[in-house]
């Protein structure tokens, strides 16, 4: 039987795959994008989520904590300089893994995973517009579906760049 195991063990032993997670979240905090397999992303994204939460709070405890996962003292600056302030507000769900296909040599699954703040395509730069908690969506003061979209036409109206396309009216 298999309960409790849910773990994916990526074909390896537990020191290669505890040293392959950790240069993939290297990577990961030094390009802020990579490209890898959706399996690797997959695990990669629950190695990695729990350091980013301990990165928003900037003490030598965590600090200490981080660096015992990545032993990589350049990536823990750059976690700590540019990207903790960068997800500082946002209550988890750091990464974004894109499925790209399929690997022409052995037909793997590839997926680009990468730090949600840092991709610029998908930023919305109405305030209106911003998303909010599962439990931000039903409360009073909290803005209806048709409000933000009223936001949204105002802003193609007006010709701002949304998402990375222009309007040319």
């Amino acid at each position: 039987m298999n309960h409790g195991n849910k773990l994916n063990h990526l074909g390896r032993k537990s020191a290669h795959r505890k040293a392959l997670l950790r240069n993939l979240t290297i990577s990961l905090i030094m390009h802020k994008r990579i490209n890898t397999t959706e399996a690797k992303a997959k695990a990669l994204r629950v190695f990695a989520e729990p350091l980013f939460t301990k990165s928003k709070d900037d003490s030598t405890h965590n600090r200490r904590v981080i660096f015992s996962y990545l032993q990589n003292k350049e990536a823990l600056i750059e976690l700590f300089a540019t990207v903790a302030p960068a997800i500082a507000n946002r209550p988890g769900g750091y990464l974004r893994v894109v499925k790209l296909g399929f690997r022409k040599g052995d037909a793997a699954d590839i997926a680009i995973i990468e730090l949600v703040d840092f991709n610029e395509v998908y930023k919305i730069k109405s305030d209106a517009a911003k998303s909010t908690g599962r439990r931000g969506r039903r409360g009073k003061g909290s803005a209806t579906a048709a409000e933000s979209d009223a936001v949204v036409e105002d802003a193609v109206m007006d010709g701002e760049d949304i998402a990375g396309v222009e309007n040319k009216d």
